[in-house]
């Protein structure tokens, strides 16, 4: 059967939906540069490392792609102001304990999005004279089918209470409305959708997801220096017990917690504690202890130096809170 030569896009509206897709595809790969640091779950940080790398590959192969269409290399533009208020909006999750908000942004709601804009562009490219867009939407559509999937797995962990999914859902309840507004990336994307056919996504692509989590729940057998078990064990019994003194006793001189950790730490009771995360730093160590009670529970984060035959705590913060309503 003979293709047309005529193309539902022409060069000019291409290099648009280009710029447009670069926009949006850029300020997610800088958000989820700059998460990885204000993240404390590592199944998280290794999701976002990975897709950050897929992202700059996509910015650059849409940027490269412009002069083809005669416009001019990498640029980037929002299809309208309200494309950059979604945007704006999907990155003012910055805390350490909004990690889920950041990932409902990002996963369930953009990149859903971004796969279906991607999949309906394709469909209507001409594969007589565009087959160089053709190939570039082919491999955005591979990546983000996987990083959707990765995605919703490494959700489905980090969401798993039901304080958690309810913030995620009203996350995603605004976000969606804003999308919605903006119609879409390209601002006329939610019309052209409709008419796209929709492709189950398949669950075997989220094999890197579990492996992420497995590594985060990997933690049963860290060397701990002698002497340092037990203290643990006693300053985390002396958070759920709230008993100042002996806290103190474990802070080093000049070490104190801060207003906004006790503020944290006195939220609700909790009846028992656990080490989640243990990491040696030169001749420090970080642990991340987590409190958990019928209210909820708080992970707390304390850097121990050694003085002596002493431990002691030489930082403290409070990096996770997860309670339920009453």
């Amino acid at each position: 059967m003979a293709q047309p030569l005529e193309g539902t896009f022409s060069a000019e509206h291409s290099a648009r939906l280009l710029r447009n897709y670069r926009y949006v595809v850029e300020r997610t790969m800088r958000a989820l540069g700059g998460w990885i640091a204000l993240t404390p779950e590592l199944s998280a940080k290794l999701l976002m490392g990975r897709h950050v790398w897929d992202l700059a590959q996509h910015c650059d192969a849409f940027g490269r792609r412009l002069p083809e269409l005669r416009a001019h290399a990498h640029e980037s533009e929002p299809a309208n102001p309200a494309v950059a208020t979604f945007m704006d909006a999907l990155e003012e999750p910055e805390a350490p304990d909004q990690t889920v908000e950041r990932l409902v942004g990002v996963y369930s709601v953009l990149k859903p999005h971004l796969l279906a804009t991607y999949r309906g562009h394709l469909a209507r490219a001409n594969p007589v004279y565009e087959p160089p867009t053709r190939r570039i939407l082919t491999r955005c559509i591979e990546d983000e089918t996987k990083h959707v999937v990765a995605g919703e797995e490494i959700l489905r962990h980090l969401a798993s209470t039901p304080a958690a999914k309810e913030r995620a859902r009203v996350r995603q309840a605004r976000l969606d409305g804003l999308l919605t507004s903006a119609g879409g990336v390209v601002g006329d994307g939610m019309r052209l959708l409709l008419s796209t056919p929709v492709e189950p996504l398949r669950s075997d692509l989220s094999d890197d997801a579990r492996e992420f989590i497995r590594l985060e729940a990997a933690t049963a057998a860290w060397p701990v220096p002698e002497g340092l078990g037990d203290a643990l064990t006693a300053f985390a019994a002396a958070l759920v017990a709230r008993d100042t003194d002996a806290l103190s006793r474990w802070l080093a001189p000049g070490v104190a917690i801060g207003d906004a950790a006790r503020e944290n730490l006195h939220a609700a009771e909790y009846t028992g504690h656990r080490v989640v995360a243990f990491a040696r730093l030169g001749h420090q160590h970080l642990v991340k202890t987590r409190l958990d009670g019928s209210a909820g529970s708080v992970v707390v984060l304390s850097r121990w130096t050694s003085a002596g035959d002493h431990w002691r705590v030489a930082a403290l913060d409070v990096v996770g809170r997860d309670l339920r309503p009453a």
